[in-house]
Order: structure tokens, then C-alpha cells, then sequence
């Protein structure tokens, strides 16, 4: 049977010569290991590959896409599983888990990640420096995808998007090169990941700057559902007149009577005001006095604390769940769209959604980074996501779309039915080079799992 035919895929023999030349192992539907290798973070979907391999470096990446593209096959990436759009069905699963090793260098204030790491590794690794990465919300996520995606987080109004800090990535790209991709070198894969995600090939290794931030007053504080319209209409005037150095986000709250939620949180809304302040602590408690004067809430955990503590702040769940997650980016938060924010998601609502968030954007967010990218998203006000559970398909990003920009942004998109998303997360212009690029470095669609743009193929 011939080497590149699509039907030589589970040939033994061509099995065995992948696994020479791996360090990792490979698994297949028979295996016991399957399953397990499987398992991500959002259980909305599950992927079904013919092949799963688990990668223990670069090299076996390269090897992998090398076995793949002779076949025709399809391959998809996984390092967490928190941002899962198409399944894989068929072709070659690349988990990436293991491959998270992280090196800070504190005379640079850069850091150096595998495809596989999580946040709180850096996150750790950092602080012993006095140095914080532009993270997300939860510490669990992966890296890569994150800042591929953009990367919004707690420091974004400070210092921007994760994205507008890479300073290179290594990159496999369809025909199994390794490439390393930075302003000097293949300049033009440089803008695209950094914002386009992963249509272009699976990057092993990121390296970014890290902050001089050591310390927020940050955390989280709870009101009860009646608080929720005026605490909404206080923060959205209170956002008008902050500083940079403050980033925050208002959620409303509708979680399960699980084990796993705090009591006080289980089936019921409230309302979730989230900050992280760069400023002194003194400072940080003059500027949200007014919103905790609100009224009484059921819990204040805002206080000054180590940025090692930052995932704090959100408190988004650790352990395994399914949702469908949707968003839009707004232009502008007004009284008729504050109003029908209420009506879809408040109070008597009838909403079903685990979590309705507004997060302010603006400051070093709408700012241009200093080597262009390819995010699209940087005149918006506010982001508007919900998380949603099965079999309740939310519909608030879509009826609050009369405020928006036109567009969503591509790290808040999960689901077996947003694998087309980023056709909305971008300008046409930026939709339309990073289509380009699709085509030049990945003509045969290889690269067509997750949340990726689309060329000609």
C-alpha cells in the first residue's frame, strides 16, 4: 500500500516507524491509555481520533504532523482542553501535557514556556523574581493557547494583551519543519499566531516578558441578587473615571448546588465584582469605596495580596465541567443596554446561564502593541461572555448584539459549535491576511480542529 495513502493510516508498520522515532508514546482506540489521554477541562465535547500521541518534546511534534500530513490526515492539539471548539474526529490528536516545562529569566524579565504549560507554573515560577506574567483569570489554563488567542487578564488594562508581549515562538508547521518565528524571523507568522490562534501549526515553546507587578489589592466580592441592578449601573459609571492600573469585571452568578461551589454560592444569583489593582492598597480601597457602598455583601475578599495569589480573584472552577461559552465585544454600555442586560440575565429573568461577565476593556488593551499582531479586538468597551450548560444554548451575546462592535473575541468561545468563530473575532482586512497565511503555510488544511480561520481549502 502506498506511504501517503489516507487508507494506510492504522497500518502497523508505518505505526512502528512513528514509534521509533518518538520519545513519547502513542496510543490508539484498543489502548487502555486512550481514553485518559483524552480527558480535557470542558466536557461539552469529546474528541475521537484514530490516533492519539503524546508528546514529549519538539521533536515529536514534528514527527507526528511528518506522519500525518503523508496520510492526508487532520491533526488537532491539545494541552488542557479548556477552550475546545470541533472535535477531533479522526485523524491525529497531539496531546501536549507533558511537554510544560517553564524557565524564568529574571535579568530579562522573560519567560519560556513549553506547549504544555499551565499558568500557575509561570505563575510561581515568576513571583520568586518579583515578576508576574500577563495571565488569565484562571491558573489552570494552558499558556500557549491562551496567548494565541490574545490573552485577557487581570493586568490587561495595565499592560495590554498577552499576545502584544510574545517575543518568539517555535512553530511546526504543516510540512513538520520547526521554525522559529519572531520580528526578525518569518515576520509574517510572527503577527498571525500572536492573535490568529492555531491555524498555522503547533507551536512548542512561547517566550514573552514578564511584569514588574509583585502585589494587587485584588480579590473578589460577593452581593446578594437584589444588589445586582444597582451594583451594575454603579461599576459600569464607576469604569468611566478609573485608572489603567485598574482592571475588573462584573459576573453575574447562577452555580450549582454542588459540593464543589461554596455554600453561600449554590443555586442562587449573585453578583460578583471583580478587581485587580496595580496602585498601593490605600489607594485601590479609596477608589472602590463607592461601589461597596452599593449595599451589604455576602462576602469581601479584596485585600492587598501576592500576585501568586491572583487566581483568587475570579475563583473560576478547577475541576472538569461542561459549557457552551459565547461572547460579544460591546462599544458601549449605555442605560439601554445596562436595562436589557437585566431583563436577559437578571433578577426574574429566567436566564439559565452558570455565569454572565462583563469585563472592562480599554486602557493598554486599546492601545497598539509595539510589534503589530493580529488582534482584532482592541476598540471595544467591554467584553459580554456567558457559560452556559448543556442544552440550554444561551442567546444573551446575541440580543445585546445591537451594542456591539460586530465582534467576539476568540478566547471566549467553546463548543462543538464555534469551530467558526473567528470569522467574527476579526476586521475583514485582518480576516483576510490571516486567511492568506492559511493558505501559504497550511494549503492543505492540516491545522483545521479548533478555532481557526479559514483559506481556500
Amino acid at each position: 500500500m502506498a506511504e501517503d495513502s489516507p487508507s494506510s493510516t492504522a497500518s502497523p508498520e508505518a505505526l512502528d516507524r512513528l514509534v521509533t522515532e518518538l520519545r513519547g508514546e502513542v496510543f490508539t482506540p484498543g489502548d487502555a491509555e486512550f481514553a485518559s489521554e483524552l480527558s480535557g477541562f470542558n466536557l461539552i465535547a469529546r474528541h475521537r481520533p484514530a490516533l492519539v500521541v503524546q508528546a514529549a518534546g519538539a521533536g515529536d511534534v514534528s514527527a507526528t504532523v511528518r506522519y500525518a500530513a503523508a496520510r492526508g490526515l487532520p491533526v488537532a492539539v491539545q494541552a488542557t482542553g479548556h477552550g475546545i471548539a470541533a472535535p477531533a474526529d479522526g485523524g491525529v490528536l497531539i496531546s501536549t501535557r507533558r511537554m510544560n516545562a517553564v524557565t524564568v529569566d529574571p535579568a530579562t524579565r522573560t519567560a519560556r514556556v513549553e506547549a504544555g504549560a499551565r499558568w500557575h507554573q509561570v505563575i510561581a515560577a515568576a513571583a520568586r523574581h518579583g515578576l508576574a506574567p500577563l495571565n488569565g483569570s484562571s491558573d489552570q489554563v494552558g499558556v500557549v493557547g491562551y496567548t494565541l488567542g490574545g490573552g485577557l487578564g487581570p493586568l490587561g488594562r495595565r499592560y495590554g494583551w498577552a499576545a502584544d508581549h510574545v517575543t518568539s515562538a517555535h512553530l511546526v508547521t504543516a510540512d513538520g519543519a520547526s521554525l522559529e518565528v519572531s520580528a526578525d524571523r518569518h515576520r509574517d507568522l510572527f503577527w498571525a499566531l500572536r492573535g490568529g490562534k492555531g491555524a498555522f501549526g503547533v507551536v512548542t515553546a512561547l517566550e514573552f516578558r514578564l511584569m514588574p507587578v509583585e502585589r494587587l489589592y485584588g480579590g473578589g466580592i460577593h452581593f446578594p441578587a437584589e444588589s445586582a441592578a444597582p451594583l451594575l449601573r454603579a461599576w459600569r459609571d464607576w469604569t468611566e473615571r478609573v485608572p489603567d492600573a485598574m482592571t475588573s469585571s462584573f459576573a453575574l452568578l447562577r452555580l450549582p448546588d454542588v459540593a464543589t461551589v461554596p455554600e453561600f454560592l449554590r443555586g442562587r444569583l449573585t453578583a460578583h465584582l471583580r478587581i485587580a489593582f496595580t496602585g498601593s492598597p490605600e489607594e485601590g480601597e479609596r477608589l472602590l469605596r463607592p461601589l461597596r457602598a452599593v449595599g451589604p455583601a455576602i462576602e469581601d475578599q479584596v485585600r492587598d495580596m501576592p500576585y501568586s495569589a491572583v487566581a483568587d480573584i475570579h475563583r473560576d472552577p478547577t475541576e472538569p465541567l461542561a459549557y457552551h461559552e459565547r461572547n460579544v465585544v460591546l462599544a458601549e454600555l449605555d442605560d439601554g443596554a445596562v436595562a436589557r442586560l437585566l431583563a436577559l440575565a437578571g433578577q426574574d429573568s429566567g436566564c439559565q446561564d452558570l455565569m454572565v461577565e462583563l469585563r472592562h476593556l480599554g486602557g493598554a488593551l486599546a492601545r497598539p502593541p509595539a510589534e503589530p499582531n493580529a488582534v482584532g479586538v482592541r476598540d471595544g468597551a467591554f467584553t459580554l461572555s456567558t457559560l452556559s450548560p448543556p442544552n440550554h444554548p444561551d442567546r444573551v451575546p446575541h440580543r445585546m448584539a445591537p451594542w456591539g462592535t460586530g465582534r467576539g473575541y476568540l478566547n471566549f468561545f467553546a463548543g462543538p459549535d464555534t469551530a467558526d468563530a473567528a470569522r467574527d473575532c476579526f476586521p475583514p482586512e485582518t480576516h483576510a491576511r490571516l486567511s492568506a497565511l492559511k493558505d501559504r503555510y497550511d494549503p492543505g488544511n492540516l491545522f483545521r480542529f479548533g478555532h481557526t480561520v479559514h483559506g481556500r481549502a
